[in-house]
């Protein structure tokens, strides 16, 4: 079930961003050609072997897709018990280690925690990379720094794999319903080889430039929600304490240029303060964190960004960790 819409293009990014990539991509003649009958086979329709580590609430329903799709998924998680429910509503098979899930994958797909979680997945001895032939690809779904995804990629390709850095936008929802914008970053070969993969779970997905691309990318979209996210929640608290019911207000003003999908999707539960669903505040913490970083890294600013930051740590501190990342409007009282 590849969807044929998905067209997936290239764009340029800044050489600061991708000069110490090097020669990052780039395959013995063996792995291109493994690159090439995959991709025909999957372009066919034929079934691909894959391995996905990570089944939290994104990557469960990503691995779903690619089991509905047809391909031969092995999948692993930390907690076993997570591994043997997929299997047992998806069909497939579970593995205990990384290095087993990838050994004779043609694709192993990564959505893991942060830095240090995708690390322990890629290397050491029972590590994806130790179980990957020569020529398969890894792309790597988490949110995590371009520093990291530039040293994976650099071990991966002194193992003569690919690598495909794939960050996903379109929250929970996204995932289960296959509907996840996919910013990615790597060789155009190895992501010209993937892209009928992640079709799977994407309803677009472009190539953003060399290794690291994808995740600056991701950065962008981070930086646009925080700010968005603020100023939606200091509209409805001002509308709410002036009088206004903010179902008419919404209705009016997302007509115009006021108009996102953050007012369309969350302004009925950050009128009622409920915030047990979405994207965590924990997890938007660790994404800010990533931008303000790399921004110092290439001398931008980020004024908002890093305001707002200040604000979902003040969503922590009254317990809303867990909360979803419109929890903002909670502080304003």
């Amino acid at each position: 079930m590849i969807h044929g819409p998905v067209r997936c293009l290239s764009f340029g990014v800044p050489a600061r961003l991708t000069k110490a990539h090097g020669n990052v991509g780039v395959l013995h003649s063996s792995g291109a050609a493994l690159i090439q009958r995959t991709r025909a086979s999957v372009v066919e329709g034929h079934m691909a072997k894959l391995a996905f580590l990570g089944l939290g609430v994104m990557g469960a329903p990503m691995a779903g897709h690619l089991k509905a799709a047809g391909h031969d998924v092995t999948v692993f998680n930390r907690t076993a018990a997570k591994a043997e429910a997929w299997v047992a509503r998806h069909g497939g098979t579970w593995a205990s280690t990384p290095r087993e899930a990838a050994e004779g994958a043609d694709f192993v797909m990564a959505c893991v925690g942060n830095d240090d979680d995708l690390r322990q997945v890629c290397l050491g001895p029972d590590g994806a990379f130790a179980g990957m032939r020569p020529g398969a690809i890894f792309v790597d779904h988490t949110t995590v720094s371009a520093a990291v995804t530039r040293e994976l990629a650099g071990a991966a390709q002194g193992m003569d794999l690919g690598y495909v850095d794939a960050p996903v936008s379109g929250g929970q929802a996204g995932a289960e319903n296959g509907q996840l914008s996919v910013m990615c970053g790597g060789s155009e070969q190895h992501f010209d080889a993937a892209e009928p993969v992640i079709a799977a779970y994407a309803r677009i997905c472009r190539r953003m430039g060399d290794v690291g691309a994808g995740q600056i990318a991701k950065m962008c979209n981070q930086i646009a929600i925080a700010g968005l996210v603020q100023a939606l929640s200091e509209s409805l608290s001002f509308a709410k304490k002036s009088g206004l019911q903010v179902d008419k207000l919404v209705e009016v003003i997302s007509q115009g240029a006021a108009g996102s999908w953050q007012m369309a999707n969350r302004h009925k539960t950050m009128d009622q303060g409920h915030f047990d669903h979405g994207f965590a505040v924990d997890w938007m913490r660790k994404d800010l964190g990533i931008c303000l970083a790399a921004a110092d890294e290439v001398g931008a600013s980020l004024p908002v960004t890093a305001l707002v930051d200040q604000f979902y740590k003040d969503v922590q501190r009254m317990g809303g960790g867990r909360w979803d990342t419109s929890s903002l409007i909670a502080r304003l009282g």
